[in-house]
């Protein structure tokens, strides 16, 4: 580790982290001149063992790793592996450089759970935007676990609850308090946020996939979000959530006011979509958070169900 990696241990917590490793000097150093330009902090490692050092010590501050497939000592696979079976690691989410030509090893690293790509030679604009998504998720997460654990009660005794929610504020807090209601309150939190925010943007306002890309490669998407809501003709329409525990079943099912959506194309990862900067959101309640998802033929409604007997670290392979 460098002396610049270790006086970032000091350094303003509120301002991104990424750890960027790759052995080509040159990569290297192409990533970190077009991060630093942006608010970030960027801390550099040349192999995997440098960076699972940096993990070990730093991993709480690190938002997202950008990390190069093929690297001596240890390879890209390898600390991805090592990443997502650290309880205090596996969600910072991992950015796999590959190059474009290879598409076996992207769907190679979606399996692994890899869920965002960059293909080499690697362009500023798709870089900035892909980095930019992966803090923004791992920013929401952390945000609604420390929400979640201030709900946390005598949530196993509940066996019903019936609620709506308009806003993505008013998802955020029914997300992390209907978390506490699962037996993985962890692994369903991720699974619940995405459902809901899909049916809110998606189903609700009518914000299609294209026009999100646009709004999350401008930054205003969720100033979009909060347009839409202020209009005449969303401002009635809601998001029903219905709760049930049936045994060691429980069932979440979300119903928005919206016409559907294509949901069959988004249930797995898509390796065409892997270096989109969102996406992936359907596919990880579905393969990650929840036991089965099932939505109506239209994609108006879907019901997510979590069995208690599942383990929470076996989700990720």
């Amino acid at each position: 580790m460098t002396a610049d990696n270790r006086h970032l241990q000091a350094a303003d917590t509120l301002t991104p982290t990424i750890l960027a490793v790759d052995d080509n000097p040159t990569a290297l150093h192409l990533l970190v001149s077009i991060l630093q330009k942006q608010p970030y902090r960027v801390i550099t490692a040349t192999n995997g063992l440098e960076a699972m050092e940096v993990l070990e010590q730093q991993g709480n501050n690190i938002d997202a790793i950008l990390l190069d497939r093929m690297m001596p000592e240890m390879d890209g696979m390898e600390v991805t592996k090592k990443v997502l079976s650290n309880k205090k690691l596996k969600y910072i989410p991992i950015i796999m450089q590959t190059a474009a030509d290879k598409p076996d090893e992207i769907s190679e690293g979606i399996k692994a759970g890899v869920f965002y790509y960059l293909t080499k030679p690697i362009e500023r604009k798709t870089l900035l935007s892909i980095v930019s998504s992966a803090v923004k998720e791992i920013k929401q997460r952390r945000a609604l676990k420390k929400e979640m654990e201030r709900h946390r009660l005598s949530f196993g005794l509940l066996e019903v609850l019936k609620g709506s929610c308009r806003t993505l504020d008013e998802a955020e807090s029914m997300s992390s308090f209907l978390a506490n209601c699962f037996p993985d309150a962890e692994r369903a939190l991720t699974g619940i946020s995405e459902l809901l925010f899909n049916a809110i943007e998606h189903g609700n306002l009518g914000i299609d996939y294209d026009q999100k890309t646009e709004l999350m490669d401008s930054n205003s998407w969720r100033d979009e979000v909060e347009r839409r809501l202020a209009l005449p003709e969303y401002t009635a329409k809601k998001a029903t959530v219905i709760f049930e525990r049936k045994g060691d079943s429980y069932y979440l099912q979300i119903t928005d006011q919206g016409k559907g959506f294509n949901w069959k194309s988004f249930m797995e990862f898509d390796p065409s979509r892997a270096s989109h900067n969102h996406g992936r959101g359907i596919a990880m309640a579905n393969i990650i958070a929840f036991d089965r998802v099932i939505y109506n033929e239209a994609g108006n409604q879907v019901t997510a169900i979590m069995k208690k007997q599942k383990k929470s670290d076996d989700y990720w392979g």
